[in-house]
């Protein structure tokens, strides 16, 4: 981005919109360009105190430069090459007079080495400036710079000694922090514990939990089940051990390239999120769920593309991590056909999404879950998007089995007095969630009549269930005919796929 932005100061180009948290570091960074041939100076504007010239005290503020629009006018008439950074013009930006003023800036700047910069944490460009502005992204600290903040805190902390390897694991846990929350979680880290070490990397990755937190759009979710703990899908579950490894060095030494994600169609009920949810165990990966329904904000113009920007920003910041969206039908109902109900906020966030995951870099592993696939846009199913497509459907006999056995060994030790075999047989077309509530139900029938439950109880409530396969059983059908050929089956293994004939 340094060397982004200095091409673009260079090139003479009038109007830079810098997306960042990090104020102070940005600013130490085009302080750096502005001593470059030919030298330039560097005035900064914020609200509560007009225009100041870098390094100069406060009090110094040119006059009446407070407003805006004051701002930019005096902007305009000066003639020496500066750089002129204005901090959080955003709530202002959509003012006509603003956007007026801003255009006179772009026009009168031609030819002339000055460069307005838009330093804000939102992105908030009006219409009238989008062929006009650079809109650029400031990067989190790399390894590099994050090794310069937690030399000085050894220093202060005055720690004699750290191994190269316990440094690496503090440095690679720091990463995707600012440099202001790498230094906190440090100093918090040797204020716990009175040192500073490879031990103390949990303290560390503590604080990217509160990051998520803090975004408020993204939740990190910590989950205890595992693979095994999954009744059925062995396709899938081998397709995903197969990747466990996929964002290790040894991997990209080997050619491979980093995963993009996998969208898990199917039936409600048949296990779909506890797949994403224990993927993150396997893959030793932290799990970050996007909640499409906090990204939707129509108290400003631009807020809901910005939260979604800020949220994709987040979880690449913290990769390599999965990216968990459950149901994705829903978040996205609709797609780019809802323009007219809602000014086109819901177009935009879905091709800004798509746009996001056909380039991306990041190893930031996309796991969607969907239940309605006639819901779905066409653009979310093309190859591209996702490395592959799974269609979980409601088990068969032999995956009922092992669904009763996960879930009754989960509430008591010997479970040799159930006949699988025949609660397997009773419970055709019930989803796993389904099996799992009627062993509840027959737990709760006995616990009331202060007794043991038993096969009988298990099978009486089996039997006053009313399964999501017969009420919906046309729209079961059509997801199943529509995915038959366009999806890979999660219970199927690749030989038994490649000798399917479609």
């Amino acid at each position: 981005m340094y060397e982004e932005l200095n091409i673009l100061i260079q090139a003479q180009y009038p109007l830079v919109y810098l997306i960042t948290s990090e104020e102070e570091r940005a600013e130490q960074a085009i302080a750096g360009l502005v001593q470059q041939k030919p030298p330039r100076r560097l005035y900064i504007w914020t609200v509560t105190h007009g225009i100041v010239e870098y390094g100069q005290p406060r009090h110094t503020t040119q006059h009446n430069t407070v407003s805006p629009e004051a701002a930019i006018e005096w902007v305009i008439r000066q003639r020496e090459p500066s750089i002129f950074i204005f901090k959080d013009l955003h709530p202002f930006i959509d003012s006509p007079p603003v956007t007026r003023w801003l255009r006179d800036a772009v026009a009168n700047f031609k030819g002339t080495q000055k460069t307005m910069i838009l330093m804000s944490p939102l992105q908030v460009v009006p219409a009238e400036l989008e062929k006009e502005v650079v809109v650029l992204d400031y990067p989190v600290p790399d390894l590099t710079e994050l090794n310069k903040v937690l030399s000085r805190q050894l220093e202060q902390t005055r720690t004699k000694r750290i191994s190269t390897e316990g440094r690496e694991k503090l440095l690679k846990a720091a990463l995707g922090l600012t440099e202001d929350e790498a230094e906190k979680v440090f100093r918090k880290a040797h204020v716990t514990r009175g040192r500073l070490t490879e031990a103390e990397v949990d303290i560390v990755l503590s604080e990217k939990k509160q990051i998520t937190r803090r975004n408020g759009i993204l939740e990190f979710i910590e989950e205890a089940e595992t693979l095994d703990n999954v009744g059925g899908s062995d396709a899938l579950k081998t397709w995903l051990r197969q990747r466990a490894n996929a964002f290790t060095e040894r991997a990209r030494e080997y050619g491979l390239p980093q995963p993009k994600g996998v969208l898990l169609l199917g039936v409600p009920g048949c296990g779909k999120s506890l797949i994403a949810k224990a993927t993150s165990r396997l893959w030793g990966l932290p799990l970050l769920r996007l909640d499409m329904g906090r990204v939707y904000d129509g108290s400003m113009v631009g807020r809901s593309e910005a939260n979604l920007r800020s949220a994709l920003r987040t979880a690449e910041s913290l990769s390599p991590t999965i990216l968990f969206i459950d149901e994705l039908d829903k978040a996205f109902a609709g797609g780019a056909g809802s323009a007219d109900s809602d000014g086109g906020t819901s177009s935009r966030i879905f091709g800004s999404f798509l746009t996001w995951m056909q380039e991306k870099t990041s190893p930031v592993f996309v796991m969607a879950t969907a239940n309605r696939v006639e819901r779905l846009p066409g653009e979310f199913l093309r190859k591209g998007r996702f490395d592959e497509i799974f269609f979980v459907d409601l088990p068969n006999a032999e995956e009922r089995q092992d669904i009763f056995r996960i879930h009754l060994a989960k509430r008591r030790r010997d479970i040799t007095r159930f006949d699988l075999e025949q609660l397997a047989t009773v419970s055709d077309g019930l989803s796993g969630a389904e099996i799992e509530q009627a062993i509840v139900a027959a737990m709760y029938e006995a616990f009331a009549d202060d007794r043991e439950f038993t096969q009988l109880d298990i099978i009486a409530a089996i039997k006053a269930t009313w399964p999501l396969s017969r009420t919906m059983s046309e729209q079961v059908s059509a997801l199943r005919d529509w995915a038959r050929q366009r999806t890979r089956p999660a219970a199927i293994s690749d030989a038994e796929y490649q000798r399917l004939e479609f």
